[in-house]
């Protein structure tokens, strides 16, 4: 029913791409393998509410929306879901305290306190009963928090060990600069903190994640440190499909 944390949950790696409000591109990288697609809406103009249609276009494919919000807001986290994301991004959560209103808006009664809007998302089924919905929408939306700053790295074990946070994300350009190594990617610093964070988060049982690979930097690196969950790039495997493609045709 949600593609990506069904991959968490067997251990594997969840590997997603960057997608924007257009719906026919939404549907492109929904069906090319990538277990869910991320749409940004803390640093783009696009709000949540706006990405009904691209969310839509990827019904019945194999990809799960993903949405970040801009701000560990109810009402911002709630326009996400209402527009069919199965899973929720939400940036600079520094806290436990946090990390549990990010839990309370997410989830419908009781536990949570998501405000009812009728039956969102494509879950892939159908239900016997609106609470069968609402029990599905609880336990299989996918909940992201980042860790992007020092006081998230301080309260790392708060954070990890609230009931429903699935993954650990780092934002690794807020998360340089907050150790005074600008995205200096490699530096002994940023590594060491990584390590960290990819131990915090399991020995709660969450998934530690990267928001991205940095440029140039070799996927495998971050897998090995046992990372779970990031996005890449699909510009360049488009590029090198259609090349690879028209190659093939004798002209």
């Amino acid at each position: 029913m949600n593609t990506v944390k069904d991959v968490l949950k067997a251990g594997q790696v969840a590997v997603g791409a960057g997608a924007g409000p257009d719906p026919a591109t939404a549907a492109l990288l929904a069906g090319g393998g990538f277990d869910f697609l991320l749409f940004d809406t803390q640093h783009s103009p696009v709000m949540p509410k706006e990405l009904g249609p691209a969310i839509a276009a990827m019904n019945g494919k194999k990809a799960s929306p993903v949405v970040r919000v801009s701000d560990n807001r109810a009402e911002l986290i709630l326009n996400a879901m209402d527009a069919g994301a199965r899973g929720i991004i939400v940036p600079m959560v520094n806290s436990g305290e946090e990390a549990e209103r990010v839990v309370r808006a997410v989830k419908y009664y009781p536990d949570g306190e998501r405000s009812n809007a009728g039956q969102r998302g494509d879950w892939g089924r159908e239900f016997s009963s609106y609470r069968e919905y609402m029990d599905t929408a609880n336990n299989e939306m996918l909940i992201v928090v980042m860790i992007e700053t020092n006081a998230s790295l301080a309260n790392i074990d708060d954070i990890c060990s609230v009931p429903g946070i699935d993954v650990l994300l780092v934002g690794p350009s807020d998360f340089s600069i907050e150790l005074d190594v600008p995205l200096d990617y490699t530096s002994q610093k940023y590594q060491d903190a990584l390590g960290k964070v990819v131990a915090g988060a399991q020995r709660h049982g969450v998934a530690p994640g990267m928001y991205f690979i940095p440029p140039g930097k070799d996927t495998s690196h971050y897998i090995d440190m046992g990372f779970k969950f990031f996005t890449v790039p699909w510009a360049p495997m488009a590029t090198a499909g259609m090349e690879s493609a028209l190659a093939a045709i004798r002209r």
